[in-house]
């Protein structure tokens, strides 16, 4: 137990454990420095108050108690993982994808592949944290899930995830039980219970496991990036943003970055590419390139005149779809070398699964790559 009162303007080692306790606890969510600033000051002023102390931001001996209390274990030193990317495998990735769905970043199977979900779940984890969202694991993305999934009760940490009826929220500013419940058409009680919260009381940034009824199996996950409208999302995927309200009950056309969207997507053919139009495109050319006729293109796209638009998601039509690849849409400045450097493949393996012949690339052109 540390006993040295802290206050605005201290630094070192217990200033970062202060932090690290108050980021646990959802009272503090600037990045962790070891130096006492306004930031921390307000967070410990915000605990205070929490917990009916006296709000003079300083921190004595009896605050120092309850944080220890309520955190319970202490902070664990930095171990040494590997580095988890996309197109990792083996049991550090199971592990990974087991402390993610238990802190409701990751929804999907423990399957020991990091795949695009996976990546996905790093990056809301990573954004929900104030670390650098890159998607890659490093030992200190590792230390913040450890030290927060060290905080979770046991009984959370070994439950089998058997209700899928649920989907994960992130509480930001103005939220209250009562507004969440509204809005996902459920009651406080439910939403306390699979929380097991014993109070009304949320805190921004907290992530709560929201209860819901008929799930559509047939969608993709999205998170919200800066600049994303729902017209946006439903053009990139070729829905609606009707059929994205309702799938997320959502009751206005408002958005906030890093919320997590259900998009509904078709899944009665599932030998087809997504491909996003670029200057220059016709059915016709696409066609060529693809191996396929605009027919099929028109029919699986339910088109009914040779117009194309820039920026317009085409779904193409493809033979013997290979499982283990995900998808890269080739944006300026890439080359084989830099994708393949990326996903850690090879020049020859990515021009043999896109039956390329040169290493020239197009902007927006879709490739499949292995992991």
């Amino acid at each position: 137990m540390l006993e040295n009162n802290l206050q605005l303007g201290d630094t070192g080692n217990d200033v970062k454990i202060l932090q690290e306790k108050l980021k646990i606890l959802g009272f503090y969510n600037a990045i962790i420095t070891g130096s006492f600033g306004l930031a921390t000051e307000e967070g410990v002023k915000a605990f205070q108050k929490e917990y009916k102390l006296a709000e003079t931001g300083v921190v004595d001996n009896e605050m120092w108690k309850m944080l220890f209390q309520f955190t319970e274990t202490a902070i664990t030193p930095f171990r040494d993982y590997p580095i988890l990317k996309l197109g990792s495998r083996g049991k550090d990735v199971e592990e990974l994808q087991k402390k993610l769905k238990a802190l409701l970043h990751y929804t999907g199977n423990i399957t020991g592949i990091f795949d695009l979900e996976t990546e996905n779940a790093v990056k809301r984890f990573q954004l929900n944290n104030d670390l650098t969202t890159t998607g890659i694991v490093n030992n200190q993305t590792w230390t913040y899930i450890d030290m927060l999934y060290g905080s979770l009760n046991p009984c959370v940490k070994d439950e089998e995830d058997t209700d899928t009826d649920t989907i994960s929220y992130t509480v930001i500013m103005g939220d209250s039980l009562w507004s969440i419940a509204k809005k996902y058409n459920t009651t406080v009680d439910a939403i306390k219970k699979l929380n097991n919260l014993t109070s009304n009381t949320v805190r921004i940034g907290q992530v709560l496991k929201i209860p819901v009824n008929n799930i559509d199996e047939n969608y993709v996950n999205y998170t919200v990036i800066n600049g994303d409208t729902l017209y946006s999302i439903a053009k990139k995927y070729n829905t609606t943003v009707d059929a994205i309200k309702n799938l997320n009950n959502l009751t206005s056309n408002t958005l906030s970055i890093g919320q997590v969207l259900k998009i509904p997507v078709d899944n009665t053919d599932n030998n087809y590419i997504n491909y996003i139009v670029v200057n220059g495109d016709s059915l016709w050319a696409i066609a060529k390139k693809y191996n396929t006729t605009v027919e099929n293109i028109k029919r699986l796209n339910s088109l009914t005149s040779d117009t194309l638009s820039i920026g317009q998601t085409l779904k193409i039509p493809v033979s013997n779809i290979e499982n283990n690849y995900t998808t890269y849409t080739v944006v300026s400045g890439d080359t084989l070398y830099s994708i393949a450097r990326k996903y850690n493949t090879t020049i020859d393996a990515i021009k043999n699964l896109n039956n390329l012949t040169s290493n020239t690339l197009s902007i927006g052109q879709v490739l499949k790559i292995k992991i």
